[in-house]
């Protein structure tokens, strides 16, 4: 859980901060502190972030900081895939480079994903999850991306036309604001701050729709293995290359 520094560094440099801001780089929260620290946590496959008033931290409560108004910060984890770090400039520097553009960002635009895409071999949907190229876009928003823009996952990634890319970017933007919309996407464990499930589990359009009709055109959602992840696509809206 603790990844840096050490479990009681990081305790004795916490305590008695003052949280000044708090924001997101790529999947990490980031909250910036007093005295130049920065307190980044990451939430993984299974994690989540409440902040209460009482209540007993249970088995999956892996870090708790306590505010000075009397509430705390409840870190739950299952699966202990989350990771908390507390970082000097340098350390926030170097976070903050080993992730790519963000997809939300002004800076995201057609032609930048264009030049992403360049002429690299490589397929895809991989290239998608690759942090250190577009930071932010999970397994789930991936596949709802390449739906919506009619491309395969399997594509490799420079066979995209300028209007596939633009219909990529597209699809990009409105799978991640979908997800922002509702709250975020609940299939086990991830709660908001508030304890509250998200919803967004409730309008994928091809995650996890596996056997049910294409909303598009009523073929199958079909679920294939890209890159050692669980992929949906509908076989006829993303049609797979040849070869």
């Amino acid at each position: 859980m603790v990844e840096t520094p050490d479990p009681t560094s990081f305790r004795a440099l916490l305590e008695g901060r003052r949280f000044e801001a708090v924001g997101r780089r790529a999947k990490w929260i980031v909250a910036t502190l007093d005295g130049g620290w920065t307190l980044a946590l990451h939430l993984r496959m299974s994690g989540y972030i409440t902040v209460q008033r009482g209540g007993e931290p249970d088995k999956h409560t892996h870090l708790v900081i306590d505010l000075t108004d009397g509430r705390q910060i409840f870190f739950h984890d299952t699966r202990k895939f989350g990771r908390a770090r507390l970082l000097d400039a340098q350390g926030l520097l170097a976070l903050d480079a080993a992730h790519g553009i963000e997809p939300l960002g002004p800076a995201f635009t057609p032609e930048a994903l264009g030049t992403i895409v360049g002429r690299r071999t490589t397929k895809i949907k991989p290239l998608l999850l690759d942090q250190s190229l577009i930071a932010g876009v999970g397994n789930i928003y991936a596949d709802e991306a390449l739906w919506r823009a009619k491309i395969h996952p399997r594509r490799a990634a420079c066979t995209l036309s300028a209007a596939e890319v633009g219909a990529l970017h597209a699809g990009i933007q409105a799978a991640l604001g979908s997800g922002l919309e509702h709250g975020g996407s609940t299939l086990r464990d991830y709660r908001n701050s508030y304890g509250e499930a998200g919803e967004n589990q409730k309008h994928f359009l091809v995650y996890d729709q596996q056997g049910k009709a294409c909303q598009r055109c009523g073929a199958q959602i079909e679920k294939l293995v890209v890159a050692q992840r669980g992929t949906h696509v509908c076989p006829h809206c993303q049609p797979e290359p040849e070869g």
